[in-house]
């Protein structure tokens, strides 16, 4: 993406690129995805009752104990199959975001502009990524509980779902999970070209090297977590949660968690969110420039 503000931006491209790099966000940051998951939706304990994890690492610790390796993969076949699709329409509605907002080739986007585009492109990969993460977050909690298990994998959850209560079901929690995505992917890319700008800056070259592109994509995952934080607590509670419990949607699950734990509830999960966010994002855009990389060499005018 080093010629990202240099050249109109090419939304298909972009569409094959995100895809790829979606790909190589699950696979390297879905272990920690699975205990920030479990560490937000753990039962709050009894009075003098220790919590059913200490915190990230024990969390870690016992589900290798449990479950073994393994368990810290459950529920990554639904971001796996859906996260193509959902980074590819991410990042080709930030490319599509910012080329209505260029007037020609060499036109240079502001910071807020850049903003605008990425909130967009959480407007449309939402579509996807509601369902997908309703599945995951179902799967991880199951996993954890020692009840009986009500789903035999990603397809038997989202047949359940539907039977049980329709394409609302399976959507549940869209809102939080846009009330995330259009502020969070927003500071995401703006942290990534920011970042790129500066490293083009000091070397004097548009020409941006793997390690500062590594660097970009790292810290655009700790800027939309820091962002998206409190949302994502409200939509996993939401999204596990059975049917009729938060009666009025995620205004209920906000009120509930403020009344019984407090605002520091909201960023619950936070240490294995940021362990996981610099490298999962850094995979990402390496991922990404990989392609660009096999566009320019095979497609230079693409």
């Amino acid at each position: 993406m080093s010629d990202a503000q240099e050249r109109k931006a090419n939304p298909l491209k972009s569409f094959i690129g995100g895809g790829f790099g979606g790909v190589c966000t699950v696979v390297t940051g879905h272990p920690l995805d699975t205990i920030k998951v479990r560490l937000q939706t753990m039962p709050r304990p009894a009075p003098g009752e220790q919590p059913m994890y200490t915190g990230t690492f024990d969390c870690a610790r016992k589900t290798i104990k449990n479950e073994g390796y393994r368990g810290l993969y459950k529920g990554m076949s639904a971001p796996l199959v859906g996260i193509t699709p959902i980074f590819a329409l991410c990042f080709a509605g930030y490319s599509l975001g910012k080329r209505v907002q260029q007037t020609e080739d060499s036109t240079k986007l502001t910071y807020r502009q850049i903003f605008v585009a990425g909130s967009f492109s959480g407007l449309l990969s939402t579509i996807i990524m509601a369902p997908g993460e309703r599945i995951k977050c179902l799967l991880q909690v199951q996993q954890a509980s020692a009840g009986e298990r009500k789903y035999n994998g990603m397809l038997d959850c989202a047949f359940k779902l539907y039977k049980e209560g329709g394409i609302r079901s399976i959507y549940k929690g869209s809102f939080a999970t846009l009330l995330r995505d259009l502020p969070a992917n927003g500071a995401y890319f703006v942290t990534y070209e920011y970042i790129q700008a500066q490293a083009k800056r000091l070397t004097g070259s548009n020409e941006v090297s793997m390690a500062a592109t590594l660097l970009a994509g790292g810290s655009s995952g700790i800027a939309y977590w820091i962002v998206g934080m409190p949302a994502d607590v409200l939509k996993s509670r939401l999204q596990t949660s059975p049917p009729g419990y938060y009666k009025h949607g995620i205004r209920s699950a906000f009120k509930d968690l403020m009344k019984t734990e407090g605002p520091l509830a909201l960023y619950r999960g936070i240490s294995a969110v940021m362990i996981r966010a610099f490298p999962a994002n850094a995979a990402c855009f390496f991922g990404i420039e990989l392609v660009n990389k096999a566009f320019n060499k095979i497609a230079p005018n693409f």
